[in-house]
């Protein structure tokens, strides 16, 4: 098959640590470049992707972030869907009964309430900085701009998590999308969009998803890569990730995308 587009996520997939992308990665992502479309998919913000597009060298594509929910082409916004005032004062009220923090994005904005061990490895780990004060104070802010959220994370205990998460399906699971990044971490979006629809937005004429090769790891990938041409699974992916994918190849912290791309991408 003649792959016009790549689309890869980034952590647990192409980033080889846990903020870059591997010298072997760059290398063979500058090598096909010029032949197709090289699109990063990923939870994260903007902020926290171009400097990957610049390591690179693809810096002239589109990101796809926060899920699907902010499509970015440079400083173009081609689509922006967010969770409403009404939907985050809900998840307020619910998380902070359940001692969880949330953590609020929209764009290149991010703020928490206060420090913690899980927002400084955010912070480390996607080069990004945010705001720190109350949630009230950002949800009244942000309803004096007009603002929703792309994304929201909650961050709690493993506990509170597993407490929470089926309360948050049962008032909110027909409006939004929930996701459990891991045992402690709750993950908000959209419901309307996806990483499938927002790659499916960017199709030019004469472009299908079967031209599409996607590579990811999690659960909000597998929508993704059942449904591209071919869709591999990185040695680390979960098993139910594996089982719906075209390919496995090697774990991202052995540049398992790099290595697919080699063998299989002879431009």
């Amino acid at each position: 098959m003649n792959y016009k587009i790549l689309c890869s996520d980034l952590d647990g997939t192409l980033l080889t640590s846990k903020s870059d992308v591997s010298e072997l990665t760059i290398a063979e992502i500058r090598r096909i470049k010029t032949q197709m479309r090289i699109i990063l998919v990923s939870a994260r913000m903007p902020s926290a992707m171009t400097y990957l597009q610049q390591d690179l060298g693809i810096e002239d594509q589109p990101i796809i972030c926060y899920n699907g929910a902010l499509i970015l082409d440079g400083d173009q916004e081609l689509s922006s869907v967010h969770i409403d005032t009404d939907h985050l004062d809900e998840i307020y009220g619910l998380a902070k009964a359940n001692g969880t923090q949330l953590g609020l994005y929209h764009k290149n904005e991010w703020y928490v309430p206060t420090d913690s061990e899980r927002v400084q490895k955010e912070i480390r780990y996607t080069k990004t900085t945010p705001v720190f004060r109350p949630t009230p104070e950002t949800l009244s802010d942000w309803k004096d701009r007009e603002l929703g959220a792309h994304k929201i994370m909650l961050m709690s205990t493993k506990t509170n998590a597993d407490a929470l998460y089926p309360i948050l399906e049962e008032e909110l699971g027909s409006y939004l999308n929930l996701y459990r990044s891991n045992d402690t971490l709750i993950e908000i979006a959209p419901k309307s969009v996806s990483k499938l629809s927002a790659i499916q937005s960017l199709l030019r004429q004469g472009e299908s998803l079967e031209h599409v090769i996607s590579f990811g790891d999690n659960y909000n990938d597998i929508e993704m890569l059942q449904n591209s041409g071919c869709g591999v699974a990185v040695g680390n992916a979960r098993e139910e990730v594996k089982a719906i994918s075209n390919a496995v190849t090697l774990p991202n912290t052995e540049n398992g995308v790099a290595h697919y791309i080699r063998k299989h991408l002879v431009i």
